[in-house]
């Protein structure tokens, strides 16, 4: 069966992942994570994505954007920057040939639901991967910018995250809660399985009316054939 053609919507919060080929290194050291770093931040502006949060782990990227221009823009930066930082890696490094395991993988997000819990899945990503006992000690993440610890004025909040408190503080005294909270099992497995497969990440009305703008299915196929159509493959 032929792959699915990710689902791009602009004006949408996207949760995505770039891996690396194998699960090989995608960064050797602290070189590496702030040239990739810059990279994302460099390229955002020019392709008009607002990025909410990020994480850089030894083999893989983690992001939560909105393309907030065109549906192109998502797609062109994430081209841009891994181009470009296969060129700087491959350089540095002697190496040749292929960094990423493919395609990067992304789903659509419906943020009163699932921001947060994306943005917190991303904060605890290091923390799942063994690399640091507490989000705040991986320096390579936006979680230090949302408790309030350090600046990096290139991240956008989503205006969910500006219902979280009045003021700033209030603000990161509320996400810092929700991550030392952690997530639910069944939240981590819908976050995986959607943006790994590119469902939409929502409810059954979130999924319907992201259905009605495209003809790319959007949630996974029933088993069988569907009502009314005896012809149409699945």
């Amino acid at each position: 069966m032929a792959r699915l053609a990710r689902l791009t919507v602009a004006g949408l919060p996207h949760h995505v992942m770039l891996r690396g080929n194998d699960g090989v290194p995608i960064v050797r050291d602290d070189a590496d994570r702030a040239f990739m770093v810059h990279l994302l931040a460099d390229h955002a502006a020019a392709f008009g994505i607002a990025v909410h949060a990020y994480t850089l782990l030894d083999n893989r990227l983690q992001l939560l954007v909105t393309p907030e221009g065109s549906e192109s823009g998502l797609p062109g930066w994430m081209q841009a920057v891994g181009r470009r930082y296969v060129r700087y890696f491959n350089d540095r490094h002697g190496r040749t040939g292929t960094l990423w395991e493919g395609r990067y993988r992304s789903t659509v997000v419906e943020a009163g639901r699932y921001l947060l819990p994306c943005m917190v899945a991303i904060d605890l990503a290091a923390v799942h991967a063994q690399l640091t006992l507490r989000p705040a000690d991986h320096g390579w993440s936006s979680h230090r910018h949302w408790i309030g610890q350090v600046q990096e004025r290139w991240l956008k909040p989503h205006p969910v995250v500006w219902d979280l408190g009045n003021t700033p503080f209030a603000r990161e005294a509320a996400y810092a809660a929700l991550v030392e909270a952690g997530l639910s099992a069944a939240d981590r497995e819908r976050i995986e399985s959607d943006t790994q497969r590119g469902w939409a990440m929502g409810s059954p009305e979130f999924a319907a009316a992201l259905q009605a703008q495209t003809a790319r299915r959007v949630t996974r196929a029933r088993a069988g054939r569907p009502p009314g159509r005896p012809n149409a493959s699945i």
